[in-house]
């Protein structure tokens, strides 16, 4: 198979807490022992360093997100640990016998089923199997069939069905050949294979770029629960915090790992930066206090050999530089003028293609102050709506109404593919604002993160985010009032999709987005449309019961959207003092029981990371370490599920 290779106090904490994930940290019988050892690693490309003395210590087991900017070499890194890539100096090993997996490239366009090319992943299955047929030995034909009870062989097809499913493949689509498919889903179909291989190192790289919502739902679910090693290079916040356990951050050409998910890793590397900013800021008084004295005093005969003892001071003193300020990421949208509201509405709108309706019945409006996220799986419509309210599409039936002067801005996935990669982005440019000033355009550019450099560089050679943002430039030139972006977070580094975020907070018009990144949908869409049926109704629920809705293997049948509104809530009796008092007291027990019980869990990931720990400890004290961190997750869960619903209770009373 080409396409495998072998290869989170207080109250503003609460919902930090609540994304915080138990590390999957096991000894299992039957998997490899030890752990992935990067010592003082070193390799250059072209005389260019991409790692200096990198060193990281990853026990199996644990699921890992590897982060960094845009050109960190987090790609180079696995092809280092896959052995395609030799070293310069230092070491990666793994322990024995550990097979290594990742998504390397899309199936093949051939006519084999996609249910049997992911069932051929499991080599091992695919060629006992194959021997059974011919084995003659009686002796060897109870030894394949003993192997194939032992690997689970005759659940396979049901598995690898599971896997399809979750990826967004129906029954009758998973019997249909590879070539029926286009490149994106072949690339769905390739990393079903490799979960199905289930090999001991999963390396994925971005692998929610060619999934829905759903299908990212279903992968994030997945992957708390895979059995093995798992490190996964991810823009997805929402990804980093639920599914790994521990950040491996990539910068400055090293590696640092942080016990966490995602967001308890932000708030300690900022805090770092802050400690080592205040050092450094107390290092150049203490610098400058002793120079003036040098400079008062040398000349001074009585002084002389105080002074050179505070030259001899400043020269032992060990430089702290305060940390570099990143090149920050910011996106500049044009403010477009108001509109009289709606700026569209639908009247019984039908839309399809060829004759064939895909949605039917559309009665919607849309305000320029609406932030909109369409909700539903692949193939239900979402961007057949958006075509028709970009005016892609002309309606089968009933009427649309536009806002007279509306302008549509549209962001979709292809248009980064189908930018010209001969032409720089200046040039792209000039064709669209031909009588604009050169140093207008670039002024343009820049406000999206495409500098001096990138703005005479072509196209082929930008960065998939390079050319993202450039997309989103161009949707973006006329001041739309309307913006609709389908998946533009795909290649966005972290830094990236927080300006996003910052500019569609910030724009004057309306947003319509579909997205996989939960991250981006929860903190810019306050209306959700469910699409679904031939239909779009409004969505009541919030993301997280649609999020639990699809974990739970629902379907969005099993939620009725409702077109009246729900009836209010009745006003919660206000408590008494001394209610409030006991409850007030309630809440600073609990609180203070996270917090302990916090600071237990933080010591025992910092044994369960240290390698040591695993070179020294038997295997029933490793077994003993883990059966308490689990013990102390559990109570930690219930305090935290406590402390919050108390504090709920305070507020919603008038308390707090």
């Amino acid at each position: 198979m080409e396409f495998l290779t072998s290869t989170l106090l207080r109250k503003s904490h609460i919902q930090q807490l609540a994304t915080c994930r138990q590390l999957t940290l096991r000894l299992a019988c039957g998997k490899p022992r030890g752990m992935l050892r990067i010592t003082d690693l070193n390799f250059a490309i072209e005389g260019r360093p991409l790692f200096e003395s990198a060193s990281a210590f990853i026990p199996t087991g644990h699921k890992v997100g590897l982060i960094g900017r845009n050109g960190a070499c987090k790609t180079t890194l696995f092809k280092l640990i896959r052995g395609e890539l030799q070293v310069d100096g230092g070491q990666i090993s793994l322990p024995a016998r550990a097979r290594i997996g990742g998504v390397a490239q899309e199936v093949p366009s051939n006519e084999v089923s996609l249910l049997d090319t992911v069932l051929a992943a499991d080599t091992e299955r695919a060629e006992l199997l194959a021997e059974s047929d011919t084995a003659t030995d009686p002796n060897r034909i109870s030894e394949i069939q003993t192997r194939l009870v032992d690997i689970d062989a005759w659940s396979a097809e049901s598995r690898a069905a599971t896997i399809l499913s979750g990826m967004g493949f129906s029954e009758a689509e998973q019997h249909m050949p590879c070539s029926a498919f286009s490149g994106g889903w072949r690339m769905r179909v390739a990393l079903a294979a490799v979960l199905f291989s289930a090999p001991d190192y999963l390396l994925l790289d971005e692998p929610t770029n060619y999934l829905d919502l759903e299908g990212a739902l279903w992968l994030e679910n997945y992957l708390m629960r895979y059995e093995h090693t798992v490190i996964i290079i991810s823009h997805d916040r929402q990804l980093l915090n639920r599914a790994v356990g521990a950040i491996l951050h990539l910068e400055n050409k090293g590696l640092t790992y942080y016990s966490g998910p995602y967001d308890q890793f932000a708030r300690q590397r900022a805090a770092q930066r802050a400690v080592q900013a205040a050092q450094a800021k107390k290092q150049d008084l203490r610098r400058a206090h002793l120079q003036s004295f040098v400079d008062r005093f040398k000349a001074k005969a009585s002084k002389a050999k105080q002074a050179q003892s505070r030259v001899k001071m400043l020269e032992k003193m060990e430089t702290i530089r305060a940390p570099e300020d990143e090149a920050r990421t910011k996106f500049t949208f044009p403010e477009p003028e108001e509109l009289a509201s709606p700026i569209i509405s639908t009247d019984a709108v039908s839309v399809g293609y060829d004759g064939k309706i895909v949605l039917k019945g559309l009665n919607l409006r849309i305000d320029q102050d609406d932030r909109i996220a369409l909700l539903g799986q692949n193939g239900q419509g979402k961007t057949t709506l958006a075509k028709l309210l970009s005016e892609r599409l002309k309606p089968m039936g009933g009427d649309i109404t536009s806002a007279r002067k509306l302008r549509v801005g549209f962001f979709a996935q292809h248009q980064v593919e189908e930018l010209d990669v001969n032409d720089t982005p200046i040039q792209h440019l000039i064709q669209e604002l031909p009588t604009e000033h050169v140093s207008r355009l670039r002024a343009r550019l820049a406000g999206f993160g495409l500098g001096p450099d990138q703005a005479e560089t072509k196209v082929g050679k930008l960065s998939g985010g390079q050319k993202a943002r450039l997309s989103l430039l161009l949707a973006t030139l006329p001041a739309p009032h309307l913006l609709i972006l389908d998946e533009p977070t795909n290649h966005l580094d972290i830094e990236s999709r927080e300006a996003l975020v910052e500019a569609l907070t910030a724009y004057s018009g309306a947003v319509i987005l579909v997205s996989h990144d939960m991250h981006l949908l929860s903190m810019v869409a306050d209306r959700l449309w469910l699409v679904h049926d031939g239909a779009v109704r409004p969505y009541e629920d919030d993301l997280e019961a649609y999020r639990q809705m699809h974990l739970k293997g629902a379907g969005p049948k099993a939620q009725k959207p409702k077109e009246i509104e729900k009836p209010k809530a009745p006003v919660p009796r206000r408590l008494s003092r001394d209610e409030t008092l006991a409850l007030r007291k309630t809440v600073r027990s609990y609180e203070d029981r996270v917090t302990k019980l916090s600071t237990i869990r933080d010591k025992i990931v910092t044994t369960l990371a240290d390698p040591e720990f695993y070179d020294k400890a038997t295997s029933n004290q490793a077994e003993s370490i883990q059966k308490k961190y689990a013990e102390v997750i559990e109570a930690l869960e219930y305090a935290e599920a406590q402390w919050m619903g108390h504090l709920e209770k305070l507020e919603t009373t008038g308390s707090a």
